[in-house]
């Protein structure tokens, strides 16, 4: 709740107007730190090979790991573009 609060008092005192957007594949854009394999899904085996794993290159929904990749990747994003974090809250 106090992230909000800055970002509304924050937006109040510049005169900006405020937007908010969801973006439903955002934990498959995480990038995995340590290696993951899966077992091939029934319908999607292939010939020959069925008893092999696959190896996951991107994360998939539902990861435990799924939101602090995804924020990791974020930050990194906007510290490079020049914005900073607010010391009272760090997710603001």
């Amino acid at each position: 709740m106090t992230s909000n609060r800055i970002i509304l008092s924050m937006a109040t005192s510049m005169n900006l107007e405020i937007e908010q957007l969801d973006v439903k594949t955002t934990f498959l854009h995480g990038e995995l730190e340590e290696e993951i394999y899966i077992q091939q899904s029934e319908g999607f085996k292939a010939k020959g090979i069925e008893k092999m794993v696959c190896r996951l290159r991107k994360s998939l929904h539902g990861f435990k790991q799924d939101p602090q990749q995804w924020y990791n990747k974020f930050e990194s994003f906007m510290l490079e573009h020049g914005f900073h974090k607010t010391q009272a809250d760090h997710c603001v």
